[in-house]
């Protein structure tokens, strides 16, 4: 990868992405919401089965209008309400106007197509929008609300959600590189090969996706790309750090990017790795996006792990040292490892490690603490950090409209047990009414429930739990859908996958660590600090998103993704610390050699931290909670990883249980005194 020629390698991996993304086309992916419920659930099966019913392919979008100072309706207002139903509606002989007991409120049906989604739905919902709020008077408010209002505006929410994402992304990473390098050029070959594995991972794990029979949405989409620039950033960093230290020792800069890449290029490949399999764990969730997730992001950064690999070190070969200007590396320059305020640090902590090590647990464990009582699990309603219509819409629906009326619960059972059926429901505790709303020529009927707890709360949950139960009774194969089922089965699917994918994400971090380091201690130690270090950062970032956010609780997949890549990618920093400090114990012992390891990566590690937590900030700009929360908690987490973990806990660990951190295997120090610090 340094060799003369090597260049001609790096061009034609570039000639290739590119024709490849022009073959691969247009990505309509960032138009699509994403898919939290599995088809197996009960109430993604009593979906299925609606398409059978009279109207089945069509689902009501609701129209609902006020006066603005919230007065009754006068008979003038219920006439321009009616004119903005048959606007919307197409048709004069659709469902009549219905007005709310207290005369402030009227809503109106209107029947979209199902097979709806993504982009086409906000389109048909932005229509229907438009024409309900025309020749409307001033002192009337329209609002379209219902199931698909929200797709189209969670929908909207990712509109120019990948250019948004990119300019910010790269605009971020390269204001840090230039910060770090401090360099005017330095920054643009980075930032250069990062862009276009980006653009090309985004491709390739589109089509993987696509091939795998899973579909990509606007959030997989972002959280990749934010995956593969901070990833890829890290392994640039990681490289040309060591590249910069080896020309203190070297005078010919190939045979120094030679030494840089043969060091530093093992434990790029082990942390992606790392990373990689660790989100193929999520092809074992139970929720459509997250096994997409999982998918599209492990494709993303093996795209960018051949990238750092294979196009930069060609790049920083034809460039030479003059890259480096104004600060040129010189030969015979300070030894990392042995100087500097990193040098201070670990040193401080070598000599007090049980005080520092004490001090730091405790710190973290007063952190996770923050988990404790922390709601999970958002409403429909709760989704966006902005106010969407469809959110204001449906909560003036609750201001004046019974509870469950206009998004009623549905139950499909046998016809031929329909008298049971209809009983078991009647029976069941919360439920206000039940009305027969077809029969289907299979041979099933379809009830509309209406439950007397608000949509998609703890009590409406029980409700929809106590239906199924009652008519199950009835009938075994009868199905409960509806909202506030889909949003239970989801919530179901989410805890599910907690507790199947967690364990496995921790068995294969720490299978990677015992064949990197084919040690049996330090890699259990490892993986303890990195999960308490994720626990502090979940309670941490949980409480400030509660209580400084003002958000209601964090999202349903949020736990999840969060402790994925905080493990994931804390373990980064800690492949990069540990592979250098067995580098150096094999000179120095352990003892000193974890005080080398720290003085040499330390800036590196703080570089890479800081534009991996600023890159998942990033998300932030996107108005789903979901997102937020998620660049809250992870970039609080990767700095608790840069600045303590790495820097503080692990050292101080390896210093006192010093050699027999590496059993079984031998790292004997070349001098007898190598181990004093």
């Amino acid at each position: 990868m340094t060799a003369r020629r090597s260049w001609v390698l790096a061009l034609l991996i570039a000639v290739a992405a590119g024709a490849l993304m022009g073959l691969a086309g247009s990505d309509e992916s960032a138009g699509q919401s994403p898919v939290s419920l599995p088809d197996s659930a009960e109430s993604a099966r009593a979906a299925d089965l609606m398409a059978d019913f009279p109207g089945g392919d069509q689902a009501p979008a609701i129209l609902v209008i006020t006066r603005t100072d919230d007065a009754v309706l006068s008979p003038d207002d219920l006439a321009a309400a009616e004119a903005a139903r048959v606007r919307v509606t197409g048709d004069g002989q659709a469902a009549p106007l219905m007005v709310s007991d207290d005369g402030k409120a009227a809503l109106a049906i209107a029947p979209l197509s199902t097979g709806l989604s993504g982009f086409a739905l906000d389109d048909a919902i932005t229509t229907l929008r438009q024409s309900a709020s025309a020749d409307l008077p001033p002192d009337l408010r329209s609002e379209v609300t219902g199931g698909p209002a929200f797709g189209a505006d969670i929908a909207n929410a990712f509109a120019g959600a990948n250019i948004t994402l990119l300019a910010v992304t790269a605009s971020v990473v390269a204001l840090l590189l230039i910060l770090t390098y401090r360099s005017p050029v330095l920054w643009l070959v980075p930032l250069l090969v990062i862009g276009l594995a980006d653009r090309l991972g985004a491709v390739v794990g589109g089509k993987v996706t696509t091939l795998a029979g899973l579909t990509s949405d606007g959030s997989t989409a972002g959280i990749t790309s934010v995956l593969v620039f901070g990833a890829g950033t890290n392994y640039a960093l990681l490289l040309i750090s060591r590249y910069r230290e080896e020309l203190h020792r070297n005078t010919d800069h190939r045979a120094a990017l030679r030494t840089a890449v043969r060091t530093a290029g093992p434990a790029i490949v082990a942390s992606n790795a790392t990373v990689v399999l660790a989100l193929l764990t999520l092809l074992f969730a139970a929720s459509p996006s997250t096994r997409s997730l999982g998918l599209q992001a492990a494709s993303g950064l093996v795209v960018a792990a051949v990238f750092s690999l294979f196009v930069l070190p060609p790049l920083l070969a034809v460039c030479g040292v003059k890259l480096f200007w104004p600060f040129i590396p010189r030969h015979g320059g300070p030894d990392l490892a042995d100087a500097g305020v990193w040098h201070r640090i670990a040193t401080a902590v070598a000599r007090r490690p049980v005080q520092v090590l004490v001090a730091s647990l405790a710190a973290l464990a007063i952190l996770a603490c923050g988990l404790f009582g922390l709601h999970i699990g958002l409403s429909q309603t709760e989704q966006f950090r902005v106010k969407a219509e469809s959110v204001t819409g449906f909560e003036t629906l609750a201001d004046h409209f019974p509870s469950g009326l206009t998004d009623p619960t549905s139950v499909v059972g046998a016809t031929d047990r329909a008298a049971a059926i209809q009983q078991a429901i009647q029976d069941t505790s919360g439920v206000v009414s039940v009305t027969p709303a077809g029969t289907s020529p299979a041979g099933l009927t379809k009830w509309s429930v209406v439950l007397e707890a608000a949509p998609a709360t703890d009590e409406a949950f029980d409700t929809v739990a106590a239906l199924r139960d009652s008519v199950h009774s009835a009938d075994p194969d009868a199905l409960v859908g509806g909202s506030d089922a889909q949003a239970l089965d989801a919530r179901s699917a989410a805890q599910h996958d907690r507790a199947l994918i967690i364990p496995a994400i921790l068995a294969v971090v720490l299978a990677v660590l015992f064949l990197l380091l084919r040690a049996v201690i330090a890699p259990v130690l490892l993986i303890a600090v990195t999960v308490l270090s994720a626990l502090a950062a979940l309670g941490l970032g949980g409480w400030i998103s509660v209580h400084v956010f003002g958000f209601p609780g964090l999202d349903n997949s949020t736990p999840l993704f969060a402790f994925l890549f905080l493990v994931a990618l804390g373990v980064d920093y800690t492949i990069f610390l540990v592979t250098r400090a067995r580098e150096e114990s094999h000179e120095f012992g352990t003892r000193a050699g974890i005080v080398r390891a720290v003085s040499a990566t330390g800036a590196v590690i703080t570089s890479a931290g800081i534009v991996l937590a600023a890159v998942f900030c990033v998300l932030g700009v996107l108005p789903l909670i979901v997102l937020t929360q998620l660049g809250i908690i992870v970039g609080l987490g990767i700095l608790l990883d840069t600045f303590l973990v790495r820097t503080v806990v692990i050292p101080a660990l390896f210093t006192l249980i010093g050699p027999r951190v590496w059993w079984p295997a031998q790292v004997e120090p070349a001098r007898s005194h190598a181990d004093t610090v």
